[in-house]
């Protein structure tokens, strides 16, 4: 007789959303995200604040997932939680909540890592179609604010980093060139919207030149504070005037540095089944540049839903969905763990 296909709920709260979601073995029933404003007018996430915000979120963010999937709780068949990277405080939310509601219906737990299910998000089947998947084994450019790298990904869960940031991640660089500009929080998605009415070619900036397959952003970051330092000296309007120009040609920088070493890895590696993963992936000119060099270089490319660049937790239930199949289920003592683990 085949296994009943168990119902998943996943948990993710390793930064400034609280999010809940449904699977059904695979296939995608609900998926809850709940975002913390109160970061805003601090230009950045504020730990304290967000482990706050995730205790007054997570129990009605979890309890629309259940409703939105048409299930009741005691239907679960495990609950997967975000056990790391990510803020511990804001991670022991999630964790102790899940533990908690396991116990309460006798169900086993299981841990994701949070990178490694940024990646197995494209396995996440939407309601009502098939949607085609990576076949290992495949490379993805795992891009967010506060990790960058090239993941050689082999299974499900065996994932070799071949190239990562020495440094400052991508979106760290989206972010600075917002806050310098005065744009806000997060920054990455206005410096998407105004890159698309600039120049990319108005104005160059230094890359960095990193051997191998890693990267570094922090000499790039330092290089348009300082031009639009010496730039604001002659006059005192530059930054006003050249806004958008100065968006599009920083996010031209950025996107050629993070496609030279993906190019290079699938050519070291031959391996032509590429995706892309994290935050940054939602970025407009990042997602044009990868369909351009997947058919210059004949790739099978693989993109992502709008829904899943960011944290949400449907990409922790899918992490938990494939453990589940292998029986590996957490115990109660796990704890949360900050820096990233594979």
């Amino acid at each position: 007789m085949a296994e009943k296909i168990p119902f998943i709920l996943g948990i993710e709260s390793s930064c400034d959303d609280t999010s809940a979601a449904v699977l059904h073995g695979d296939r995608l029933l609900s998926n809850i995200i709940a975002s913390q404003a109160v970061h805003e007018k601090f230009g950045g996430v504020v730990p304290e604040l967000a482990s706050r915000a995730h205790q007054q979120n997570i129990i009605p963010v979890v309890n629309q997932a259940i409703v939105e999937a048409g299930i009741t709780k005691d239907q679960l068949g495990a609950v997967c939680f975000t056990r790391g990277p990510g803020l511990l405080g804001s991670l022991l939310v999630g964790i102790s909540f899940a533990k908690s509601l396991a116990i309460g219906l006798d169900i086993p737990i299981i841990e994701a890592d949070h990178m490694q299910s940024h990646i197995l998000a494209h396995f996440i089947q939407p309601k009502g179609e098939v949607k085609p998947v990576p076949r290992f084994p495949f490379l993805c450019l795992t891009v967010s604010g506060g990790h960058t790298q090239i993941v050689l990904v082999r299974d499900h869960f065996d994932m070799t980093v071949l190239g990562k940031t020495i440094d400052d991640a991508a979106g760290e660089a989206f972010d600075k060139v917002a806050k310098i500009m005065g744009l806000g929080y997060p920054g990455g998605p206005v410096v998407d919207r105004l890159a698309r009415e600039g120049n990319t070619m108005a104005f160059k900036f230094a890359r960095p030149r990193i051997d191998g397959l890693d990267y570094s952003f922090s000499g790039l970051k330092t290089s348009f504070l300082y031009f639009v330092r010496d730039q604001l000296k002659v006059n005192p309007q530059f930054m006003e005037e050249h806004k958008t120009d100065l968006c599009a040609s920083m996010q031209r920088t950025i996107v050629e540095t993070l496609l030279v070493k993906l190019v290079k890895a699938a050519k070291e590696t031959g391996i032509r089944e590429v995706a892309v993963a994290g935050g940054v992936s939602a970025n407009s000119a990042l997602r044009t540049a990868l369909l351009e060099t997947a058919k210059k270089y004949r790739w099978n490319m693989y993109i992502p839903e709008f829904a899943f660049t960011t944290d949400n937790a449907a990409m922790i239930a899918i992490s938990g969905y494939f453990k589940y199949l292998k029986g590996e289920f957490a115990s109660q003592d796990a704890t949360p763990y900050a820096r990233q683990h594979f």
